[in-house]
């Protein structure tokens, strides 16, 4: 694969922005009789999602770069991996709660956070002993989400966004091993562990 498009796939499908695709398709994709949020409001919920999936796990990488504890924002060392980890998945869990907390939000919504941020804690573990792919958990873990959203709501007609959705996991996960970042083992373990993690949250609390 060309190193420009492997780096654009890479940025484009980064994992912090992953919350923000996924959620916009439960909201303006999804029947409406999956949702009782009213229409006129899911932006909010949406903007939400993407500041704090995004907006503050991003300014909290970069300031550990520009003091020094991360080398860069690709976070190349697998000995940097874990503090940046750890603080994403702190935002994430806390979206989890205020989503639980407001009554207004649909169940399907913390379901699905919850699952989001126990992927990344999954890969703040790993992190100590392996540099495991986080695209590739993402990528993964997002592909199973699909799967299940298509279970709970076949009138959803979701097959057209899964089979994108293995379109594009797959050209990310070529990416990342087309720019040398991460091993074949550390690409497939990430997308296994992640569509894993999907599969068996779904089964244990659905």
């Amino acid at each position: 694969m060309n190193h420009s498009l492997a780096r654009l796939l890479s940025v484009v499908f980064h994992p912090l922005l992953l919350p923000t695709y996924l959620f916009a398709l439960v909201l303006y994709y999804m029947p409406v009789s999956m949702l009782t949020l009213p229409l006129r409001v899911r932006w909010i919920v949406l903007a939400m999602i993407f500041f704090t999936t995004f907006v503050i796990p991003g300014l909290g990488a970069y300031t550990m770069v520009r003091t020094g504890q991360l080398d860069s924002l690709t976070m190349e060392r697998r000995e940097q991996r874990g503090l940046p980890l750890l603080f994403t998945g702190v935002c994430y869990l806390a979206t989890t709660y205020l989503l639980y907390r407001e009554s207004a939000f649909d169940a399907l919504f913390y379901f699905i956070m919850g699952v989001i941020a126990a992927s990344v804690f999954l890969t703040y573990l790993i992190s100590f002993f392996w540099k495991v792919s986080a695209h590739s958990v993402g990528m993964g873990g997002g592909l199973g989400l699909l799967l299940v959203l298509n279970r709970l709501a076949p009138e959803a007609m979701l097959v057209g966004p899964i089979v994108l959705a293995v379109l594009f996991t797959g050209a990310v996960l070529s990416a990342r091993l087309a720019l040398h970042a991460h091993t074949p083992p550390q690409v497939y373990a990430g997308f296994g562990s992640g569509l894993l993690l999907s599969l068996v949250a779904a089964y244990v609390a659905l």
